[in-house]
């Protein structure tokens, strides 16, 4: 995971079928809708609603310090997402639409919101940053309800709180959630109870630590499939590691770091763990094939891909030569 799109840096200036609920996507389907975080003009994130072919797109917000990280309610009605206002990342909500956009928790370092399945509440991880440290590993889990913004620490579980826990998820049936936790070592993608308890690290790596490049091997970013059978996660060297934040240039071990993101799957009950591709960012279509994203050098920007019944397909929903920060499918 690369450091959660660089987000540290605002602080310190295949082939593989992975579910059986896929159909096919051809242009005789109705193409499905997606909402990104990618750069306009000015180089400034913001979120803009297109199709999946990248036609019909619409700029939803005007920031100006950039939205990222946008996470669409499964209702269809709202949109959460992450906005820079002055010294903190703000998480804000609005219609599917960008109108009625409003602040939720305004101070802080809030990152990577997801939505439970009633669409009443969110989670997100907490950071209190540190210079040149991977916010994953200072982080807590909080939940909000929307309607009152009512918010808390997710977790009462003695266990869990005695270690960083991040990037929440909460599973379709809205009684698990899979997030990341240092409580084995390295990060590792863990489900639990909603309550933290009864946790279990879920995609066992069997590599703890790159002996080429001496660095920890770990895991970020968990996405629960549409119907709650698997688990998609990135896994591998974190960009930590490489140049710009070591403050040594090395260009060939950045390479070789950035050779070792990969998207993987596994089932939610820690089965039938598999290898989808190079990649980060992994998420899920709403008909159950699993999307990531890795540079081209040719495009100067994200690659996206997706599964679908008869291989892959790219998503050209990222213009050229343009920075990007994630992106939501719309149920």
């Amino acid at each position: 995971m690369k450091i959660i799109n660089a987000i540290f840096a605002v602080f310190t200036s295949t082939g593989v079928i992975v579910s059986g609920e896929g159909k096919t996507v051809s242009g005789n389907l109705k193409l499905r809708e997606v909402i990104v975080s990618h750069a306009d003009d000015n180089g400034i994130l913001q979120l803009y609603r297109m199709k999946e072919n990248g036609t019909d797109r619409r700029q939803l917000t005007y920031s100006k310090h950039g939205c990222r990280m946008p996470s669409c309610s499964p209702d269809r009605n709202k949109l959460a997402y992450i906005e820079q206002i002055d010294h903190s990342l703000t998480l804000r909500i609005a219609d599917l639409n960008g109108q009625n956009s409003r602040t939720l928790v305004k101070e802080g370092m809030n990152l990577m919101p997801s939505w439970t399945p009633d669409s009443r509440q969110l989670v997100w991880m907490k950071v209190r940053p540190q210079p040149k440290q991977d916010p994953a590993r200072n982080s807590q889990i909080h939940i909000l309800t929307v309607d009152t913004g009512q918010t808390r620490r997710l977790f009462t579980d003695q266990g869990q709180l005695k270690f960083s826990n991040a990037m929440p998820v909460v599973s379709p049936s809205g009684d698990r959630i899979a997030f990341v936790s240092n409580r084995s070592g390295n990060m590792r993608i863990w489900v639990s109870d909603i309550n933290g308890s009864n946790g279990k690290m879920i995609s066992s790596s069997g590599t703890e630590f790159n002996k080429e490049l001496k660095a920890p091997v770990e895991q970020k970013v968990p996405a629960w499939s549409p119907n709650g059978k698997w688990i998609a996660h990135w896994e591998g060297v974190e960009m930590i590691h490489m140049s710009r934040f070591t403050g040594i240039a090395n260009p060939n071990r950045d390479r070789m770091i950035a050779a070792t993101f990969h998207v993987w799957v596994v089932g939610s009950d820690g089965k039938n763990r598999r290898k989808v591709g190079r990649g980060d960012d992994p998420s899920w279509s709403p008909d159950g094939f699993v999307s990531r994203a890795f540079p081209d050098p040719q495009r100067g920007g994200p690659k996206v891909m997706v599964e679908t019944k008869s291989g892959e397909k790219q998503l050209p929903i990222v213009p050229h030569k343009k920075n990007w920060g994630r992106f939501t499918w719309i149920p």
